[in-house]
């Protein structure tokens, strides 16, 4: 079972990701308050996935700040560049979970 942490308004369109695929859970947080409340309550996230309309770098350097360990970040392309964050050429939420699970299967 992989584990991706969503975070972002669009997040919930990524849960249908999810329910076609069995192996992977879909947990959705909003903004960056409640996704940090859920990495600090579950350490089995394998990844986060910052969907548009996140604050992807407030959260990319908060996490890096707080928690080295913090499990790898991923963003659409189009939000820019932002250190420690890995880019990914999809704009799609179910897309963009796509690659990063093979992201994850590769690694």
């Amino acid at each position: 079972m992989m584990t991706i942490l969503v975070v972002g308004a669009p997040a919930a369109e990524a849960s249908r990701y999810a329910q076609a695929h069995p192996s992977v859970e879909v947990l959705a947080a909003s903004g960056n308050d409640e996704a940090l409340e859920k990495l600090a309550r579950n350490r089995r996230i394998d990844a986060v996935l910052l969907l548009p309309g996140s604050e992807a770098g407030e959260l990319a350097a908060e996490l890096a700040e707080e928690d080295p360990s913090a499990p790898p970040l991923f963003a659409p392309a189009s939000v820019g560049a932002i250190p420690g964050v890995r880019a990914l050429a999809a704009e799609d939420p179910e897309r963009l979970l796509e690659l990063v699970v093979q992201a994850l299967d590769s690694a």
